[in-house]
C-alpha cells in the first residue's frame, strides 16, 4: 500500500486486550497509551484516495491550518459566544489525533480528538443534528447525569448560557476550528482511559453542529483549564502527561500518550510553561531565538516576546500541522535557510521554499531556542519530500495574511518523533528525542 494514501493522523488508545505479539497491541500498563495512524492498520477508518504526492497530501492535511490559527489567536477566557446553529453532513476530514475513548455504563466507544489546546470534552449524542452517525445514547448509561446552571462547572465552560431567573440545564454554544460551531448540553458520566475509570466526568453533549471541523466523534481537551482532562483527574495523573506522536508515514508502529508522572523520561531537559490568564488554555513556552545552521536568525524581538494583554508569544499545539510564525520571524528563517541551501526555490501551496531533493543532503538544521532547552529539529521534522523524492519544501510557513495574529504555533509535524512532556503541576514543558515510528 501507497503511504501517501494518509491524509490525517489520530491518537487511537488500543485495548489492553491485544494480543502482546500484534503491532496493534497496546502496552499492560494503562498509563501508557498506544498512538497510531488513522489509516494504518490498527485504525478503524477507510483510507481516503491517494494524493499524487506525499507533499500535497501533506497540504491538504494544513488545509485547515489558517482558520485553526484564526481560532487560536481569538481564544479568551470566559467568553460568552452566540453562535449560529445549522445541520451540516459531518465528515472525516480534519488533519488531528483521535484517542479511543468509552463514555458511560455499560461503556460506549468514540474515537476523540486529542486537543492541546482546548479544555472542554465534547461528544456527539443521539438525535444531535447535522452529526456524523456514530453518537453516544445517553438514555442506555446508568451513570449518565445532567448539570444544571447551579453547579460551578458550568460558569467554567466557554459560551455558556442560562436564564437570569431559577435554574435550568447549562446549555453552551462554540465555535471550533475557525468555520465551524455546535450547541451542547453539559452533563456527566463515567470516562474510561484503558483500565482507569473517571466517575462523573463534565463534558458537552453536542445537540446541533455548523461547519465541517467538528470532530465526527468528539473531543477530548488537554489543555489547562478548570474543565480540561488534567484538571478533573488531577489525583489520578498528577496533571502530568506526555506524548511521542508516530511520523505521518507511520503504518504498523505506534507511537504513545503517557498520562501520570510514573514512566516518563529522567533524563528529559525542561523549559518553563508561560500562563496567559487571558488564554488560559494554551500552552505557552518563551521560545527566545531560532537558528539555522550555525546562524542565530536575526529577529526582533517582539516577534517571540510573550504578552498576556495581546496574546504574543509561541505555544506548542497538537492541531496544527505545519508551524506557524508571524510573518517577519518566519521571513527570516526562510531567508536564511535559502542563504544556505541556494536553490532554485519554487512554490507550492503554503510551502513556499520548495528545492530538488538532492539540496536537502546539505540542507541545514533548524534549532528552537527555549530557556534550558534546544530543540534541533531532525531534517524530516523540518522538511517534506514528494513521493518519488525529487522535491522538498521547507515545512514551515508564515501565519495568514487574513489573520491579524501575533501568536507563533508549534505544529504536530515538527513535534513527531519527540517526546512532548507537559507537566503543568511545576509549569515545565519537557522535550527528548525518541523514534515513535
Amino acid at each position: 500500500m501507497d503511504l501517501t494514501i494518509s491524509s490525517l493522523l489520530f491518537f487511537a488508545l488500543l485495548t489492553s486486550s491485544a494480543i502482546a505479539t500484534s503491532p496493534c497491541a497496546s502496552p499492560s500498563d494503562s498509563s501508557d497509551l498506544s498512538v497510531i495512524h488513522i489509516y494504518g492498520k490498527c485504525s478503524p477508518f477507510d483510507p481516503p484516495k491517494p494524493a499524487e504526492s506525499w507533499v500535497n497530501t501533506v497540504l491538504d492535511m494544513a488545509s485547515k491550518d489558517p482558520e485553526r490559527v484564526e481560532y487560536l489567536s481569538t481564544l479568551v477566557a470566559q467568553k460568552t459566544t452566540s453562535v449560529p446553529i445549522a445541520p451540516g453532513q459531518q465528515t472525516i476530514n480534519i488533519g488531528n489525533y483521535v484517542v479511543q475513548i468509552k463514555i458511560g455504563t455499560p461503556s460506549q466507544l468514540m474515537y476523540m480528538v486529542l486537543d492541546t489546546s482546548n479544555d472542554e470534552a465534547w461528544v456527539p449524542c443521539s438525535g444531535c443534528a447535522g452529526c456524523s452517525a456514530t453518537t453516544f445514547s445517553p438514555n442506555t448509561s446508568s451513570t449518565y447525569g445532567s448539570l444544571d446552571c447551579s453547579v460551578p462547572q458550568c460558569t467554567q465552560v466557554r459560551g455558556f448560557q442560562c436564564p437570569t431567573v431559577g435554574s435550568g440545564g447549562c446549555f453552551f454554544n462554540q465555535s471550533y476550528g475557525g468555520d465551524s460551531s455546535f450547541s451542547a448540553t453539559l452533563v456527566k458520566d463515567s470516562l474510561t482511559l484503558g483500565k482507569d475509570v473517571v466517575p462523573n466526568y463534565a463534558f458537552g453533549c453536542i445537540g446541533a453542529v455548523s461547519g465541517g471541523s467538528i470532530p465526527p466523534q468528539g473531543l477530548l481537551g488537554l489543555g489547562r483549564g478548570p474543565l480540561s482532562l488534567l484538571s478533573q483527574t488531577g489525583a489520578l495523573y498528577s496533571g502530568v502527561f506526555s506524548y511521542c506522536l508516530p511520523s505521518f508515514k507511520s503504518y504498523y508502529f505506534s507511537g504513545s500518550l503517557k498520562l501520570g508522572p510514573v514512566g516518563q523520561p529522567k533524563s528529559i531537559r525542561t523549559t518553563p510553561l508561560l500562563r496567559n490568564p487571558h488564554r488560559p488554555s494554551l500552552y505557552y513556552v518563551n521560545l527566545t531565538g531560532i537558528s539555522v545552521g550555525r546562524v542565530l536568525v536575526p529577529v526582533d524581538p517582539k516577534f517571540l516576546a510573550f504578552d498576556p494583554d495581546t496574546g504574543a508569544g509561541t505555544i506548542m499545539d497538537s492541531g496544527t500541522v505545519i508551524t506557524r510564525f508571524v510573518e517577519p520571524l518566519y521571513n527570516v528563517t526562510r531567508d536564511e535557510f535559502r542563504k544556505q541551501v541556494q536553490g532554485p526555490f519554487s512554490s507550492l501551496g503554503a510551502f513556499d521554499t520548495c528545492f530538488t531533493a538532492s539540496s536537502g543532503a546539505t540542507a541545514p538544521v533548524i534549532t528552537f531556542h527555549f530557556p534550558d532547552l534546544d530543540l534541533k529539529l531532525p531534517l524530516e521534522n523540518s522538511l517534506i519530500h514528494s513521493s518519488s523524492g525529487s522535491l522538498a519544501c521547507l515545512a514551515m510557513a508564515a501565519a495568514p495574511n487574513n489573520v491579524n495574529s501575533v501568536l507563533n504555533v508549534i505544529a504536530n509535524l515538527q513535534q513527531q518523533n519527540l517526546r512532548i512532556m507537559y507537566d503543568v503541576t511545576n509549569s515545565r514543558m519537557g522535550i527528548a528525542r525518541e523514534l515513535c515510528n
